[in-house]
């Protein structure tokens, strides 16, 4: 049944995409103008599929998050549904920095050729390519996405690994808060791809720390990856 469940998401996903297609088609001949519509259809996109599979999401936050500023959402990563939590938690525009196989994927890959960073983490030009143009983004106002861990463990239950630390460097570089949020249990219910276990209705518990001010802090990035490593220890209990 684990199976038949999972099945049955990737087509709600699927379906909802290609009805949404046209949509998609016409706002991705000018991105620069429709990002924010293309973001606010992605949204919706993933919350029809989540309800409608029988996914949930119980948000504990805390301290209320001024989104008419731009951040670097950081999220552990131990299932797909961790970018449907990440749309469904950030109320303003942002895009995913993730990695280049996503553009091969039937929908994430318009994204990632449209709002997404994608990144090969193997190729260093790739790295600062995509770090570049990340840098731009949150320049612009934009604000953007990463899971530093880089991929999800292999490890079941899965563990914190460590994290990279491009996106600390980033942070300190572009004087940009880090808005630190974990993703406490996706992986029970939504394990990886879900390929191996299966899939089944419930609920996903995340919480969202406060914002980590990195302006006048005068911290390094290898300081920064370790007080923002050590706040997930602590407050993600397996």
């Amino acid at each position: 049944m684990k199976h038949l469940h999972r099945s049955f998401y990737l087509a709600l996903v699927l379906i909802f995409f290609i009805s949404f297609r046209p949509a998609f088609y016409f706002l991705g001949k000018n991105v620069s103008k429709n990002r924010s519509r293309i973001i606010r259809l992605r949204r919706t996109l993933a919350s029809l599929a989540s309800r409608f599979a029988g996914f949930n999401y119980k948000f504990s936050i805390d301290q209320p998050i001024d989104w008419s500023r731009n951040y670097i959402i950081c999220a552990n990563h131990t299932s797909n549904l961790d970018i449907t939590v990440l749309m469904k938690v950030c109320k303003a525009d942002f895009s995913f920095m993730g990695k280049e196989e996503l553009l091969h994927n039937p929908v994430t890959g318009f994204f990632f050729r449209t709002i997404d960073i994608p990144v090969n983490r193997t190729s260093k030009i790739s790295s600062y390519k995509a770090f570049k143009r990340a840098k731009e983004y949150l320049d612009e106002g934009k604000s953007i996405a990463i899971f530093p861990e880089g991929g999800i463990s292999d490890e079941f239950p899965p563990v914190l690994q460590k994290f990279k630390n491009g996106v600390f460097k980033l942070a300190v570089d572009a004087n940009i808060p880090i808005l630190p949020i974990v993703i406490e249990d996706a992986w029970k219910i939504y394990w990886d791809d879900g390929a191996k276990n299966g899939t089944k209705p419930g609920t996903v518990k995340v919480h969202v720390l406060k914002p980590i001010e990195t302006a006048g802090l005068n911290l390094t990035a290898d300081e920064l990856h370790e007080m923002v490593y050590k706040l997930y220890k602590e407050n993600w209990i397996i």
